[in-house]
This record gives C-alpha cells, sequence and structure tokens, in this order.
C-alpha cells in the first residue's frame, strides 16, 4: 500500500450489488460454470434495465464488457475485478475485497454432511436432521416442511457454497431457539469442517405453501485476517455496516450495524440516511436481492428490475453526496439468472468509482477484489496488509 495523506476523502460509500458479475472468469469451468455466462448480459439483454446512471459511470465502458451502450464522456472512474481465492460465494467475496486472500476454498458439502458431523449436529440439538443434501431453499421447505411438522426434525442443508443451513417453521420452533441452533452448529462446523455460514432459515405457512420470512440470519466463520474494517477501527473511524455485513464479517471491525435489510429499498433508504451524517470513515453496504431471490430462481426479469430499481436510487443519492465522499460499487460473485442450473456463477465483478476527488477514467483488469480495500486504506492512509494494490494513484484528481 502507498501512503497518501490528506487525500480530501472523508466518506466511502463501498456498496456490494450482491452476485452483479459481469462475466465469466477464466477459470469459470473450473467452478462448474460455462465461458458464457454473465449477469451482465442476461439482465441488460432482458430490455429491462435501462440503467442511465450506472452506464453514465461507466458500466458498459469495463474490459470485457460487450452488452450495453458504452458511454464517450463516464463520470466515473471504472475497473474489471478478477477473484483470486478460490471461491464463488459471498464470504470469500466479501473477505477478498476487505483484504484476505483465500488460496485454499471454504468447505462444501456436494454429497451432503458426513454421518459424524450429522451425529454430533443431532446430539447438540436434540432433535434428528432432515433432508442433509444441497437444495434449494424454497423445494427444500416444500419437499421436508411437513415431515418437520410432524416429527420436530431440523430440515438441514447446504448448496455450492460454503453453508449449512437449518429452515424450521416459525410455529414450532421460535426464532430465537432456531438462532441457538445455529450457534450451537457454528461451534460443531470448525477445523476441517469450518464452512463460511451458518444460515438459519425460519418459514411459516401451511403445506404446500410455505414461505420463508425475513428473519434470516447468517452466522459466519470470523474473518482469518485482517480486513479494511479492522484497520479503519483501530485507526479510529468509523466503519458502519448495512444489510449482511455485519454477519459476513461475524461483526468484527464493525462500529456500528443498521441490522439486515428487509429488502434492497429499505437498504438504499438507510444508505440514503447515512448521507446526512457526520461520520468519518466507511459505509459498507450489501444488497441482496438480486442474488437472493432473482439469481438463484432464475428470474431475470425479477433481477433486472432490482438492478434497475438502484439505478434509479442513484438518481437522487449521486447529488447528495459531499465533495469529501466518494462511492464505490461493486460485486462479490456472480449469480447469472440466465444460466443453467441454481448456484452462484464464477465471474469477473464491476468496480466503479465516482466522486469529486476521483477522475474519470478506465483502470483496466485488475487480479484481485483486494485492489479495492487496499485503496480504501489508502485513502484513509491507514496501514493494511493485503495482496491487494491501491489503484488511488491512478485516480485522484
Amino acid at each position: 500500500m502507498s501512503s497518501m495523506k490528506n487525500t480530501g476523502i472523508k466518506r466511502v460509500f463501498l456498496i456490494v450489488l450482491d452476485s452483479f458479475g459481469i462475466g465469466a472468469a477464466p477459470d469459470a469451468a473450473e467452478f462448474g460454470d460455462a465461458a458464457t455466462c454473465s449477469t451482465l448480459r442476461s439482465v441488460t439483454e432482458s430490455g429491462l434495465f435501462p440503467a442511465k446512471n450506472l452506464q453514465k459511470l461507466g458500466l458498459y465502458n469495463i474490459d470485457g464488457v460487450t452488452c450495453g451502450a458504452r458511454t464517450d464522456e463516464p463520470t466515473g472512474a471504472y475497473a474489471r475485478l478478477r477473484e483470486l481465492s478460490r471461491g464463488k460465494d459471498t464470504t470469500i467475496g466479501h473477505w477478498e475485497m476487505a483484504g484476505i486472500v483465500r488460496s485454499d476454498p471454504l468447505p462444501t458439502y456436494p454429497g451432503g454432511f458426513p454421518a459424524d458431523v450429522v451425529a454430533q449436529l443431532e446430539a447438540a440439538f436434540g432433535r434428528k436432521i432432515l433432508c442433509n443434501k444441497p437444495y434449494s431453499g424454497t423445494q427444500v421447505i416444500h419437499d421436508y416442511g411437513r415431515e418437520h411438522e410432524e416429527t420436530g426434525a431440523l430440515i438441514v442443508y447446504t448448496s455450492a457454497d460454503s453453508v449449512l443451513q437449518i429452515a424450521a417453521h416459525e410455529e414450532h420452533v421460535p426464532v430465537e431457539e432456531l438462532y441457538d441452533y445455529c450457534r450451537r452448529a457454528r461451534e460443531i462446523m470448525c477445523g476441517a469442517h469450518a464452512v463460511g455460514r451458518i444460515i438459519a432459515r425460519p418459514f411459516v405457512g401451511a403445506y404446500p405453501n410455505y414461505e420463508r420470512t425475513p428473519r434470516r440470519h447468517d452466522f459466519s466463520l470470523a474473518p482469518t485476517g485482517e480486513t479494511i474494517l479492522d484497520a479503519l477501527k483501530g485507526a479510529g473511524k468509523d466503519v458502519i455496516g448495512v444489510g449482511k455485513i455485519s454477519d459476513i464479517f461475524a461483526s468484527r471491525g464493525l462500529t456500528r450495524s443498521l441490522g439486515v435489510n428487509e429488502s434492497n429499498t429499505d437498504g438504499m433508504r438507510k444508505t440514503m440516511s447515512l448521507a446526512d451524517e457526520d461520520f468519518t470513515g466507511l459505509a459498507y453496504i450489501n444488497l441482496v436481492d438480486g442474488d437472493m431471490i432473482y439469481g438463484h430462481r432464475r428470474d431475470v426479469p425479477g433481477y433486472a428490475r432490482a438492478m434497475q430499481e438502484f439505478d434509479d436510487w442513484l438518481t437522487a443519492f449521486l447529488p447528495r453526496m459531499s465533495e469529501s465522499d466518494v462511492l464505490m460499487i461493486t460485486a462479490d460473485h456472480g449469480c447469472d439468472p440466465g444460466a443453467a442450473g441454481t448456484d452462484h456463477t464464477r465471474e469477473y465483478v464491476p468496480l466503479l468509482i465516482c466522486g469529486a476527488h476521483i477522475a474519470p477514467r478506465s483502470l483496466g483488469t485488475y487480479p484481485t477484489f483486494a485492489m479495492i480495500g487496499a485503496s480504501i486504506a489508502d485513502m484513509f492512509d491507514v496501514p493494511l496488509t493485503t495482496k491487494g494494490e491501491s489503484f488511488l494513484p491512478s485516480i485522484l484528481r
């Protein structure tokens, strides 16, 4: 990291459009993904994503992007980032942009959890386990919900990501009790079985019309190295999380959390309120609807509308930025709603940066998301050891 004092930057808003990838990474095939996967292309070609503000910032000028209309006069700096860590999930993506690059992937369980792990979980829960397979979250409650209600057994499942998910009906297992089961699972899933997240998945309703509730909660593995959040907090700066950020980083490095968002609309409302606050440091925002509601369900129109809602929101947010603010917009992985299957896709992600102190220009392609953490460290002149390098010298006016 290079040291640049007195940058004039007081606040950074880092917004993660969860799963908004921009095209297959060179190693996509190693992760089971087609070379044609592109969340951005699927959304753009839907015709429901005019993207007026993101286009002006330079979204379609980014290296390798062949859809959409380029702009001759971008208002932001823009880059394409490749993930260096071995993974394509939320935890790995956010950790890498915050400075942690993992050469070894977090464990996944395509065949379900081993018998000895299941035995430990059942002993800790005092309940039997149903399913124990990779499964769609909406389908699993349809297929196992009635048996769960009849027997009291917990629905435990996974996905292509490093997760252990526990689903339970709120009338049979109160939400706080479900959270306690997740805490017990977090203690068991350590060492070789240290999954990135234990996720509580409460649901309601009667068979066959079960519905998941917004009281989901993630119990994440603590970051395995120093992050930009730690560095800023240690330097006395504000670090404010919006959405899943507190969960993703196991609350570490935050000075305040505004909690999990009810929706992208709720997250954007919270972010807009922060624009009126006097703080010095980082507001780190995750907007998850594109991934959680539309990407995994392969709902192209829904995904496009969610991204357009964000683009429309920028119309009001951008003028609210002060001269000492920087806005950074990126993603943590892909989840192409036009691709086969239901899993995340291994993609490049966009990085758009704007503010009074930022010179619009192309930054090309960078080899790691960690460039983001390194650059934020540079903006506030705080030390951070990471494999990323700061791009601030290239864009600071």
